[in-house]
């Protein structure tokens, strides 16, 4: 057999199993062989990874594309993707009737990614609810997401008046009836949040500490409760997206314990990095709020002891003069690029995360989540997705090389050590040293995603 692409003399990451010398040959986008390090079978092209870790392409479950320019976010945020080692991702998509915008928004995602992109629905009316199980068949989709903060008056400002807990309810009956289906929730009692927010603002406060205030931990946690509980009678896995806090950690556990429906828990990178007391103010404002540094330590715990089952960057392509006062500031952070390298950075070299623990959370546990059985290993028959890092190149976050929309990053300045050097989407590489490569920039090959 002569292969496409014998990338050797690698460490191979093994998600939640190991590293290991050895080395991978692709044939037609797949893997095909896994060899012993120094093998040499004849190959169209060979690339020596000296001695770095070769992980699977990374999987990142919650993205926003779409959120920061319409017209070109599946291209920009695609690209900052792949230079992150990012190799597919789940974006969401809202809309009144998702059976009339989901075939144009994936044709723009099909005309523009140089990655794989699926979606999840967004529920926010009871058409959405009563069409599920019509779109999982028609688009492939089998995961949705319910906005809990979006209920009562947070919702009117949006111009959803039919988010409660009836329509969760509801949304866990019908995701029952799609195979593999997952129920995703944002979880934060928003209906408590005016009492504690309008005496802040009277006060003056407009401090990053005061988002965290005005909206925290314990109305998270209430939230994962009232999820786990109805989890619970209806049998319906949910996922609890963007986990924030040390009490709604505890939540979660509390539910597996007493509970055999199955809960994930989701967190981000911000949480993982970010405190309160950042000096990077409104550009760290993001829904649940970035918290102390004791939710912080305790979210790497829930990350060690696998009560944190995926992470994904919940990424917002936003520009910097929308972020400029936290009461009026938009929401969200952009994060893809910097996924890998702040777990590398934070988890691994300053707490002793193990590679293969971050790669099972970033490549592994999503694709199993999610229903991308070609994804997130490195075994034969999979795709071809791999990353190269090298786990001590120092690089610092600026946002000009990043390819992004937005024109910062909570990160930015800081330098981190672990990056990815090179990307390869089904064995063509589409990212090198921090650059797009320029066949790419004129054909991105990316694919879609449907499941069931």
């Amino acid at each position: 057999m002569t292969l496409d692409l014998l990338l050797h003399n690698a460490r191979l990451v093994l998600p939640d199993v190991g590293v290991t010398p050895g080395a991978v040959g692709v044939k037609d986008g797949r893997i095909a062989a896994i060899l012993a390090p120094d093998a040499t079978l004849p190959a169209a092209e060979t690339v020596d990874c000296g001695g770095l870790w070769l992980m699977p392409g990374l999987v990142d479950p919650h993205v926003h594309f779409g959120y920061g320019s319409l017209e070109t976010d599946f291209l920009t945020e695609a690209r900052s993707a792949a230079l992150g080692g990012v190799t597919s991702v789940l974006s969401f998509h809202r809309s009144a009737d998702p059976r009339d915008a989901l075939p144009g928004e994936r044709d723009l995602a099909l005309g523009q990614s140089c990655i794989d992109v699926g979606f999840h629905l967004g529920i926010t009316h009871r058409l959405h609810v009563e069409t599920l199980v019509e779109c999982a068949k028609a688009f492939g989709i089998t995961s949705y997401k319910l906005y809990l903060q979006y209920k009562g008056q947070a919702g009117l400002s949006k111009g959803f008046t039919e988010i409660d807990d009836g329509l969760l309810y509801h949304a866990m009956l019908e995701t029952l009836k799609v195979p593999g289906g997952v129920l995703g929730v944002h979880c934060e009692n928003v209906e408590v949040i005016p009492v504690l927010r309008d005496p802040l603002r009277r006060a003056g406060r407009a401090d990053l500490a005061a988002w965290d205030a005005q909206s925290p931990d314990f109305l998270e946690a209430e939230n994962v409760h009232k999820v786990g509980y109805f989890a619970d009678k209806t049998g319906c896995p949910v996922n609890v997206v963007h986990l924030s806090s040390r009490e709604a950690l505890e939540e979660a556990r509390r539910h597996r314990r007493r509970s055999r429906v199955p809960m994930s828990v989701e967190t981000c990178p911000h949480y993982l990095s970010l405190t309160c007391d950042a000096e990077v103010g409104p550009l760290a404002k993001v829904n649940p709020p970035v918290r102390s540094q004791d939710d912080v330590d305790a979210l790497w715990d829930g990350v060690m002891d696998g009560t944190v089952t995926t992470i994904g960057t919940d990424h917002v392509a936003r520009k910097r003069e929308t972020k400029t006062e936290i009461w009026s500031a938009t929401m969200g952070l952009p994060g893809v690029a910097t996924l890998l390298p702040l777990l590398i950075h934070e988890g691994h070299h300053a707490r002793g995360v193990p590679i293969e623990r971050i790669a099972a959370l970033t490549s592994a546990n999503p694709a199993r989540l999610y229903g991308l059985s070609a994804k997130g290993q490195i075994a034969v028959g999979r795709d071809a997705d791999l990353v190269v890092v090298d786990p001590d190149l120092e690089r610092q976050v600026d946002p000009a090389r990043l390819e992004s929309f937005a024109d910062y990053s909570p990160f930015e300045g800081r330098t981190l050590r672990g990056w990815p050097v090179m990307t390869f989407l089904r064995g063509r590489l589409i990212a090198r040293d921090g650059s797009i490569a320029e066949d790419v920039r004129d054909t991105p090959s990316g694919r879609y995603l449907a499941r069931g």
